[in-house]
């Protein structure tokens, strides 16, 4: 007897997403917004993650990758403000 299952494709999750936006945002915008978007990649992208380990659903590498652009988004944030402030 000769069963098939469904093709079923892997796809990003949505937090995936968000956190590499958020990443990419958080060098583009000021310092407050910088800092904002910055830390709200590295949340969303712990969330993506969690979420990629499910067998289901990718993103882990595009997370990690938000996680990473996160924190040097804060330092970068906090480096814009340093110069704000400066002139």
């Amino acid at each position: 007897m000769a069963t098939t299952t469904p093709a079923t494709t892997n796809s990003f999750s949505i937090p995936s997403l968000i956190a590499i936006a958020a990443a990419i945002g958080s060098f583009t915008t000021g310092a407050a917004w910088g800092l904002v978007l910055a830390v709200i990649a590295i949340l969303f992208g712990i969330l993506g993650v969690v979420i990629s380990l499910s067998p289901a659903k990718r993103g882990g590498v595009v997370s990690t990758f938000g996680i990473f652009a996160g924190a040097i988004g804060i330092i970068a944030a906090i480096i814009k403000g340093i110069m704000w402030m400066a002139s």
